[in-house]
């Protein structure tokens, strides 16, 4: 199985991240889709591999509890992807989430991730 998601084109990996993303299911996604050495830019620095990926999907549970993504914007071009997106919790919401991804041979290797959190 391993063999047959290294082989998935970069638009397979995206729909893949987001869908398991959207569910919530982020171990399952960094397993299946973020690449072990993969490196994250986000406004608190620079987040290295797996470790750093969970970390991060820690931070945004704090910030937006099983909140519902709506992703506004999908956009990829060979190996590039762009991701705009939008979060609401009864607390607090994301207007202004934008993504970007580097995927190669069936991994998401690199990744910017910016959002403003608002207070409600």
């Amino acid at each position: 199985m391993a063999e047959n998601l290294r082989a998935r084109s970069a638009r397979e990996v995206f729909d893949d991240h987001l869908r398991l993303a959207g569910e919530h299911r982020f171990d399952e996604d960094l397993e299946r889709n973020l690449a072990p050495d993969c490196v994250i830019l986000e406004r608190r620095g620079v987040f290295r591999g797996r470790d750093g990926a969970r970390e991060l999907a820690r931070l945004l549970s704090e910030e937006l509890p099983d909140a519902p993504y709506t992703y506004a914007n999908r956009l990829i071009e060979g190996r590039i992807a762009f991701l705009e997106w939008t979060a609401e919790t009864e607390n607090a919401r994301v207007r202004d989430g934008a993504d970007s991804f580097l995927i190669e041979d069936g991994w998401i290797v690199a990744q910017t991730i910016h959002y403003t959190v608002e207070t409600k």
